[in-house]
């Protein structure tokens, strides 16, 4: 059986991904997006009934590490998911707790 050469970088940015993700207000945020796509920080808070300053500290994690992709609109900033396969991972979790 042939054995495939781990790339430790890659394995190090999925556990960073994982790790920002693994809260369950980031797991909410990520959700809310799957299914609107894009929304403003001001959509996405009052959508979870949090506070502003809550929200924009989760969306900023979640951006930093690489798993959501903001843009500028006027005075807002409207935030959706990079990549897709990280909603598929979120879809997992929700079946695991079945």
């Amino acid at each position: 059986m042939e054995q495939k050469n781990l790339d430790i970088n890659k394995l190090e940015m999925a556990a960073s991904k994982l790790r920002a993700i693994a809260h369950p207000m980031r797991i909410a945020i990520i959700d809310l997006l799957e299914k609107n796509k894009k929304m403003s920080v001001t959509e996405i808070y009052r959508n979870l009934g949090i506070e502003q300053a809550s929200a924009s500290h989760h969306l900023n994690i979640l951006k930093i590490k690489g798993v959501l992709v903001s843009k500028r609109d006027g005075k807002k900033i409207f935030y959706s998911i990079r990549n897709e396969a990280l909603s598929e991972i979120i879809h997992c979790i929700n079946r695991c707790g079945d």
